[in-house]
């Protein structure tokens, strides 16, 4: 494993109790970061936290990103607790149900859109100004190739990833005078708990769209994630960074 200098940098990650935000958490400390895990489910934040072996550089926060509320509140009692934050990884998000457009159950696209989207923006609003008050800061918004290509029977989802790739590109531009970087990957699949709201059918559409014929690994998203959170990554910002296997074209 590369070793990314992190050390003295405090990270947020959102949905950090399992999967893509898990393993990034993870990687990041090896790092040398210490780690706020954001999640919503309590129950499983405490296990991811038992999982790092109750590393003391680990802090957890039960947070609903579709909330301004509860975002300002778990931003407050981390600036308290750790006395900064210097990386934002915007990870949080649900798949959906897969329904085609004119099927697609209102309530259900509204929630993809809040979480997916509302709570990068939410969490990005919410944490920028402490970043611009220290002249320093690393975002990363967790994308997706759905949100390049759009997936048949994920309106919302890939509604909710392209959004999220053009937030990137507006706040990076916004903060591009400032010692900030903000940029956002496009992964395809990984075999995570995420499978769990898809159709048999649309996980098979999306393995064979994969060039590599394989799932993406998580440890290959946090591996690409540790440096764009690092301060070597002095000057790219507003970019989205393919992780698809070879999938996108664009």
């Amino acid at each position: 494993m590369n070793q990314i200098d992190l050390n003295n940098r405090h990270a947020v990650v959102t949905g950090a109790a399992q999967g893509i935000g898990f393993a990034i958490a993870r990687r990041l400390l090896a790092s040398g970061a210490s780690v706020s895990l954001w999640d919503r489910d309590a129950e499983t934040l405490a296990t991811a936290r038992q999982q790092l072996d109750l590393d003391t550089h680990v802090t957890t926060e039960t947070v609903d990103v579709s909330s301004a509320e509860s975002v300002a509140a778990a931003t407050e009692a981390t600036i308290q607790k750790q006395g900064r934050i210097d990386i934002l990884v915007a990870n949080a998000g649900i798949a959906g149900p897969n329904h085609t457009t004119w099927e697609y159950p209102i309530d259900a696209w509204k929630q993809v859109i809040d979480i997916n989207l509302i709570g990068v923006y939410l969490c990005c609003r919410t944490i920028v100004p402490h970043m611009l008050r220290q002249d320093y800061g690393r975002i990363v918004n967790v994308a997706s190739i759905a949100g390049k290509e759009g997936n048949p029977n994920a309106s919302a989802y890939s509604a909710s990833k392209a959004g999220v790739i053009a937030l990137t590109k507006s706040l990076g531009k916004e903060t591009a005078n400032r010692n900030i970087a903000v940029n956002c990957i496009t992964p395809a699949a990984a075999r995570t708990r995420i499978f769990e709201q898809m159709t048999q059918q649309h996980i098979d559409f999306m393995l064979s769209r994969i060039p590599r014929g394989r799932f993406l690994e998580v440890d290959e998203v946090s591996a690409m994630v540790a440096w764009l959170v690092s301060e070597e990554n002095s000057f790219t910002t507003c970019a989205v960074f393919d992780i698809s296997g070879g999938r996108a074209t664009y």
